[in-house]
């Protein structure tokens, strides 16, 4: 099967009322977990690449290891980029085959955050590529935020409802009490706010630091409206514990592969769970396939 976009995976989510996991890669291991694991739940899936991981990994080089993985995997894979913090890389993104791309303007000024992802949509949408863009702020570390700071990040309905109007975004991201690089599950979810949302805006919400939510909270989040969860941290959490284990059974051992191949194996039983937890498991088979072409992105009935 070959790469897709995100766009029939993210509708056909909303239609069946569960949630894309939508998981980081920093390297090769990461990304056969994530697309193994993926196949073992007959699950659609998003591999994701963040700034940060491109430049760890090389932006062409990740683009090659996930396509590669895609052409071979016998369920949708989407090439996703992660808080995309400005124009030009979205652009590079694009340009390397990246089949979603997200634009992070959430720290600007709502009308310079507008201004910016029409720009970066305006450009996708031109060779079919949908973009995910971000409204509220999700804090990318939690120390020293308090429950007030949270409430002045979060996503504001009318505003969301402005923001897609005026960008002609694909998805959206929100603030509704979730924050990055959380290790403990102890984010507190406005599930009310994200109804509130998805009863004004068409397009499928996207919930980000998903690893410090408690379980029961994404089940609600689902349920309220969220189509597309991320997940970084406890991926890194789960990868490294692989490592160690093997480290702590024998620390002479400096065979590299028996290291990453535990890791490997520690990280794609944890996205397998994620599936299960967020209800695509199965879902796999009745997803739409929208390849990279504008004639089929611009159909907007999918699955509708």
């Amino acid at each position: 099967m070959s790469l897709v976009t995100t766009k029939g995976m993210l509708l056909d989510a909303r239609k069946r009322g569960y949630a894309v996991g939508a998981f980081n890669a920093n390297n090769l291991e990461m990304a056969q977990g994530i697309v193994m694991a993926a196949e073992k739940e007959n699950a659609p899936v998003i591999v994701q690449v963040s700034q940060g991981g491109a430049e760890h990994g090389g932006l062409e080089e990740m683009a090659a290891i996930i396509r590669s993985l895609a052409a071979k995997a016998s369920v949708p894979v989407a090439l996703h980029l992660d808080h995309g913090v400005d124009f030009v890389y979205n652009i590079r993104c694009l340009r390397a085959g990246f089949t979603s791309l997200m634009y992070d303007g959430s720290k600007l000024e709502f009308a310079e955050n507008v201004r910016i992802t029409r720009e970066v949509v305006k450009a996708a949408h031109a060779v079919g590529v949908p973009v995910e863009a971000e409204l509220g702020r999700v804090p990318k570390d939690p120390t020293g935020i308090t429950l007030e700071d949270l409430k002045e990040y979060m996503t504001k309905p009318e505003e969301a409802v402005a923001f897609v109007e005026q960008t002609n975004v694909d998805s959206l991201a929100i603030a509704v009490g979730n924050m990055h690089k959380m290790k403990i599950k102890e984010a507190k979810i406005d599930i009310e706010r994200i109804k509130a949302i998805r009863e004004r805006v068409a397009v499928p919400l996207v919930l980000h630091g998903a690893s410090g939510v408690p379980d029961e909270a994404v089940v609600a989040a689902i349920q309220a409206g969220i189509c597309k969860i991320n997940v970084h941290t406890q991926l890194n959490k789960s990868f490294t514990e692989g490592i160690h284990e093997v480290f702590n059974a024998d620390p002479k051992t400096v065979d590299v592969r028996k290291y990453l191949g535990k890791a490997r194996e520690a990280l794609m039983e944890e996205v397998r769970a994620k599936i299960r937890l967020f209800g695509a498991s199965g879902k796999a088979p009745g997803v739409p396939e929208v390849p990279v072409e504008p004639e089929a992105y611009i159909q907007q009935d999918i699955v509708e």
